[in-house]
């Protein structure tokens, strides 16, 4: 009860919480913060009211000493959904980070991912934003690691589960989620026999954290604790890169897939053991 008591919850922290939370002792600095009120010009439009930093908190510090930038989404606001103003924000900073790094300057990225993926208000501006930060991910991860973080509660999905596919290296606590569709979308349409999206259990053993990692698709599997998280994080960023990075490993992938059978309903162990082998 007392090692209990002296947790402190990180998925209960807001976005920029949380990046205060991996950065060191007073180096935190936002960019673009609300004061500048830089925020999406198309939510007003539809009856939305927007957020000033459109939910997406840019910060610039340093985590042991060496320069980091964290983006941060916010998953309370719209769902942690991207648009135009969000999306480029954390592209234009992973941009300038891979900048950085060609200047001599080697600047590493954590990338806070509690998101429901496009804003579906902005759709096509939120694809194209997203798509950026995928290039972005790519172009950074040349010269440093990109760590992604999905901790809960809301999740991480559609587009931007293809961003955590490319980082360097993937944390998820037990309280995550990561998929490339939602459970009320697959519902819809799949059918409610294929996926009930009101059965928690059922969705977090397929797509929880803990089922992410023991299937080889996350690299950390973490306690839901400040702590622990920077820790974490810390001993990746100190990792460097991958020898071979996950999203450039897709002959493994494909080879397990076609080991599946694709008449039976899917299940947590059959996904377990498919992805047991050793990756190349």
């Amino acid at each position: 009860m007392t090692d209990l008591l002296a947790k402190h919850s990180f998925v209960e922290l807001g976005a920029r919480q949380r990046a205060k939370a991996l950065l060191d002792a007073g180096s935190y600095r936002e960019l673009i913060d609300p004061f500048q009120r830089v925020m999406s010009p198309w939510l007003g439009r539809q009856g939305v009211v927007p957020q000033a930093d459109d939910g997406v908190v840019i910060a610039k510090g340093s985590v042991d000493g060496k320069p980091v930038v964290i983006a941060a989404i916010e998953g309370n606001f719209q769902g942690g959904s991207l648009g135009e103003v969000g999306g480029a924000k954390i592209a234009g900073a992973l941009e300038l980070a891979a900048e950085d790094n060609r200047k001599g300057i080697p600047t590493r990225a954590v990338l806070l991912l509690e998101t429901g993926g496009v804003r579906l208000q902005e759709a096509n501006l939120g694809l194209a934003a997203i798509a950026d930060i995928h290039a972005a991910i790519v172009d950074l991860r040349q010269y440093q690691p990109v760590i992604g973080v999905v901790a809960g509660s809301v999740g991480c999905f559609g587009g931007m589960s293809i961003a955590a596919g490319l980082c360097s290296y993937l944390v998820v606590t037990r309280e995550a989620r990561l998929g490339l569709n939602g459970p009320q979308v697959i519902e819809q349409e799949a059918g409610l026999d294929e996926y009930d999206s009101r059965d928690r259990p059922f969705i977090w053993s397929l797509t929880g954290g803990e089922q992410r990692f023991n299937s080889g698709l996350a690299d950390r599997y973490v306690a839901d604790d400040v702590v622990e998280l920077q820790q974490t994080v810390s001993a990746l960023l100190q990792q460097g890169l991958p020898t071979q990075q996950r999203s450039r490993q897709a002959e493994y992938y494909l080879a397990r897939l076609a080991e599946l059978d694709a008449t039976a309903q899917i299940d947590p162990v059959t996904v377990r053991e498919l992805y047991q082998g050793e990756r190349s």
